[in-house]
């Protein structure tokens, strides 16, 4: 019995991917260190906002393990990190219970926001946990179609951190929207990798994206313009602010540059590593900016 418990925990943990969580926790700390700096923290709808955030990329990656079983994206071909439905772990219909539990406990600390600030905050979570769902799944899977890079940047970027900053402190400074831009762009890297990763079972699959379409070369210029495009932005913002404190995440650059070498240079299953060392990136840049806003 407790080897059964703990297959079945183990289970659970590899299919809501604990490596791809710091996408959802990194704006949502950036959130926190503006309203922070704005003398508008509050730490229950941190809190709830943090929670959310979880719960809604956790359905998205339970709803992406079941579905891309579905479609043949995932089979014992694929380079990836293991996927429980595809290797038998776990079943459809407990994939699914995991999905309906998390979009349960979304709604309980959602309910708390909406209370808080009113009916935008339920328009903004119905669509959060829809995307998170059409992203493999529906009748126009984002992910199959194109547009899994613009749902990454516009959902992880702006809708998380300044959706974050909103529910915390009732308005949106405007430096958000640069902070928004450039974590999104950081964390669309990470699924840049995935996609050059599985190149040849997604096109098996029928999906359709960047590396796919344009090819790997194409792909890898994506990817440092998504590395680089968040450095740039953030110096001028520090300059014209005269918030030199912001410039803190630049002690992740060298970091960053060693993936822009590496990433061309790696194949197969070591891509996993690019990828795993991309979203330390995205945590990285997110804490050194939460730092230089308390700073600031």
């Amino acid at each position: 019995m407790v080897s059964f418990k703990t297959t079945k925990i183990s289970s659970w943990w590899m299919a809501i991917r604990p490596h791809t969580l710091p996408a959802a926790i990194s704006p949502v700390i950036v959130a926190w260190s503006i309203t922070y700096q704005q003398k508008s923290f509050s730490l229950l709808p941190a809190l709830a906002a943090m929670f959310s955030a979880l719960m809604i990329q956790i359905i998205s990656n339970l709803v992406n393990d079941v579905m891309d079983f579905n479609k043949g994206a995932d089979t014992e071909q694929r380079q990836g990190f293991k996927r429980v439905t595809q290797s038998g772990l776990l079943s459809q219909k407990e994939v699914w219970g995991g999905v309906v539990l998390a979009i349960i406990l979304a709604f309980l600390a959602g309910s708390y926001l909406i209370w808080l600030r009113g009916y935008w905050v339920l328009l903004i979570g119905v669509i959060s946990i829809l995307s998170s769902i059409a992203y493999t799944a529906g009748p126009f899977p984002l992910a199959y179609n194109g547009f899994g890079d613009l749902f990454v940047l516009i959902f992880f970027g702006f809708v998380n951190l300044c959706g974050s900053v909103f529910v915390i402190m009732s308005t949106i400074p405007s430096i958000s929207w640069v902070m928004a831009f450039n974590m999104g762009a950081l964390i669309t890297a990470i699924l840049v990798v995935n996609n050059i990763r599985d190149i040849e079972s997604d096109r098996k699959a029928g999906r359709r994206n960047i590396p796919i379409v344009y090819g790997l070369k194409v792909a890898f210029w994506e990817y440092r313009a998504l590395i680089i495009l968040p450095y740039i932005l953030l110096l001028f913002t520090a300059i014209f602010s005269r918030q030199f404190f912001l410039l803190m995440p630049f002690l992740s650059f060298p970091f960053a540059i060693q993936l822009l070498r590496d990433l061309p240079k790696t194949k197969g299953a070591q891509l996993n590593k690019i990828l795993g060392q991309t979203a330390q990136l995205v945590l990285r840049y997110g804490v050194l900016l939460a730092i230089g806003f308390l700073l600031s």
